[in-house]
C-alpha cells in the first residue's frame, strides 16, 4: 500500500444549507490532526470506524468552533486505503467552511477534484474503470443507469477485461516458448493453433461489449430528444406531462416558449434528456426568431426528434418541410390534440413518414403516452432494457478502445491467414493486451490518469 505523504481536505457535501455537512481528510496525519482540534475522546486511541461526538475548538481563540460528530477509519480498510476522517457538522455555509479552514490552518492542503478517488485507485482499491463509475454513480438518471455504474464499480467490466488479458498474455507466452525453442516443431504447430483460437475467442468477446456499449452509452448519458414543431401543437405539455411537473408555459397564445428548455425524465428505465424548443414558424418578434433558430439547431443535435402536429389544424408547409429535414434522422411523428376536430390530413403524414414511427395522442386526456415510451423503449433497445446480468461498457473512453483492440485483433488473425512469423503475431495481439489494460488503468499514462480525475467533483 502507498501512503501519500500530505493529507489532503474538502467538503464532501453540496454547497448550500443542509441538515448535515461533511468535511473529508485522507493521509497517514489526518487522525492526529483532526485530534489537536477536538475536545472529545483521543481519536488516536479510537478504533476503526467508530464515531465520536464532540465539538472543535479553535485553536487562536480557545472558543468553541463547531459542535461534531468525527467518524475515524484507520488504513487499510477504508475508501482510499489511507487513514480517513469524516467531520459531520451543521449544514450551512458558515459552518462547513469554519470547519475547513480550521483543518487548513494546521498544515492540510486541499483536495483537488477527485484525488480521494485517485488515491484509492494508486493504492490498488480501486482500478481505472471502478474509478471513472464513482462519477456515473453520481451522475446516474435513473434507476438502471445506477445500475450499470454499481456493477462497473463493483468490478464486473474489471474481471471481465482482465480474463481477455490474462488469454492473451498465455497466448504470447507461447509464443515466446516457440520462438526460445524452434527446434519442437510440434510446439510450432500447437502455437499456431492456440494464437488463432484465442484471438478469436477474445476477438468475439470484445465485439459483444461493442455491440451492447450502445445501449451502455444511452443508459449513461441519455437520449438528447428535441421536441419540435409548429406554435401551440402541444410542446410545452408534452415536456410537463413526461417531466410530471410543470417545467414550461402552457398558453393558447401562439410563441409562449421563445428560448430551449431542457428536462431529464425517465421512460421505462431509459433517461431522455428533453428539449423543448420555440415553435418553428416565420416571425416579425426579435426574440422569438433567435429561438426559432435555436429550435433548427436542436434537429441536429439531437438523438431522437419528437415532432409534434396538431390534429386540429391543417397540414402546413411548414410541417412538410420538417418532416423532410427529420427523414434522416430518428423520429417519431405525434399527431396530438385527437380528442378536437380532426382537421389534419393523416394519410398526407403516412406518405411523407414512416408510419411504424406516428402515435396518435391527447396529452389533456393523458392518451398515447404509453404508446410513446414504448415506441423509444423499442427503436433504442428493442423494447426492453437488456438483462441485469449484462456487462455494460458505458464509457467513451472504454468504447474507444475496445475498438482498437479489436482492430489489433484483426490484424493478428490477418497475419495468421498469411503465415506471417510469429513474433509478428505477438506485436498485434500484445497490442490488443495493452488497450485492455487502459481500460482498467494497467497500462494508462500518468497524464491520462491525471486528466480522468480532473473531472471529478470536489470531496470525492
Amino acid at each position: 500500500m502507498m501512503m501519500s505523504e500530505d493529507t489532503i481536505v474538502a467538503i464532501s457535501t453540496p454547497v448550500g444549507e443542509g441538515a448535515i455537512g461533511i468535511v473529508r481528510l485522507s493521509g497517514e496525519k489526518s487522525i492526529e490532526i483532526t485530534n489537536r482540534l477536538f475536545s472529545g475522546k483521543n481519536l488516536i486511541d479510537a478504533a476503526s470506524h467508530t464515531v465520536h461526538y464532540g465539538n472543535l475548538i479553535d485553536q487562536e481563540t480557545g472558543e468553541i468552533a463547531e459542535e461534531v460528530l468525527i467518524s475515524v477509519f484507520k488504513a487499510p480498510k477504508t475508501y482510499t486505503r489511507e487513514n480517513v476522517v469524516e467531520i459531520n457538522c451543521h449544514g450551512g455555509l458558515v459552518s462547513v467552511n469554519r470547519v475547513l479552514n480550521l483543518i487548513v490552518r494546521e498544515g492540510v492542503r486541499i483536495a483537488e477534484p477527485g484525488e480521494f478517488t485517485k488515491r484509492a485507485f494508486l493504492n490498488g482499491r480501486i482500478d481505472l474503470s471502478q474509478a471513472e463509475a464513482v462519477m456515473d454513480v453520481i451522475r446516474a438518471k435513473t434507476d438502471k443507469a445506477m445500475n450499470v455504474a454499481l456493477k462497473q464499480m463493483d468490478g464486473r467490466l474489471s474481471q471481465l477485461i482482465q480474463s481477455l488479458r490474462q488469454e492473451l498474455i498465455e497466448t504470447v507466452a507461447h509464443v515466446e516458448v516457440n520462438i526460445d525453442y524452434p527446434e519442437y516443431d510440434d510446439v510450432e504447430e500447437m502455437t499456431n493453433e492456440l494464437m488463432i483460437t484465442k484471438t478469436k475467442e477474445v476477438h468475439k468477446q470484445v465485439e459483444s461489449l461493442i455491440e451492447i456499449a450502445k445501449q451502455g452509452k444511452v443508459l449513461r448519458e441519455g437520449i438528447k430528444t428535441g421536441i419540435i414543431g409548429r406554435p401551440n401543437v402541444g410542446k410545452s405539455s408534452l415536456l410537463n406531462t413526461l417531466a410530471q411537473e410543470t417545467k414550461a408555459i402552457v398558453t393558447e397564445i401562439p410563441g409562449t416558449t421563445r428560448d430551449v428548455i431542457e428536462e431529464f425524465v425517465n421512460v421505462r428505465g431509459i433517461p431522455l434528456q428533453l428539449i423543448d424548443t420555440a415553435g418553428i414558424r416565420d416571425t416579425d418578434d426579435v426574440v422569438e426568431q433567435i429561438g426559432v433558430e435555436r429550435s433548427k439547431k436542436v434537429l441536429t443535435e439531437s438523438d431522437l426528434i419528437l415532432f409534434v402536429l396538431n390534429n386540429n389544424d391543417e397540414l402546413t408547409d411548414e410541417d412538410i418541410a420538417i418532416m423532410k429535414d427529420i427523414q434522416s434522422l430518428n423520429y417519431i411523428i405525434l399527431i396530438n390534440k385527437i380528442d378536437l376536430e380532426n382537421k389534419l390530413d393523416v394519410n398526407r403524414v403516412r406518405e411523407l413518414t414512416n408510419d411504424d414511427n406516428i402515435v396518435e395522442m391527447s396529452i389533456t386526456e393523458d392518451k398515447g403516452i404509453d404508446a410513446l415510451e414504448e415506441m423509444i423503449a423499442n427503436m433504442f433497445f428493442s423494447g426492453v432494457v437488456e438483462s441485469e446480468d449484462l456487462t455494460y461498457v458505458s464509457n467513451a473512453r472504454h468504447v474507444q478502445l475496445l475498438h482498437e483492440a479489436k482492430q489489433a485483433l484483426e490484424d493478428a488473425e490477418e497475419s495468421i491467414g498469411l503465415d506471417m512469423p510469429l513474433d509478428i503475431v505477438q506485436i498485434d495481439v500484445t497490442r490488443a493486451w495493452e488497450f485492455l489494460g487502459e481500460i482498467i488503468g494497467d497500462t494508462a499514462s500518468d497524464s491520462l490518469i491525471d486528466q480522468l480525475f480532473s473531472q471529478f467533483c470536489l470531496g470525492k
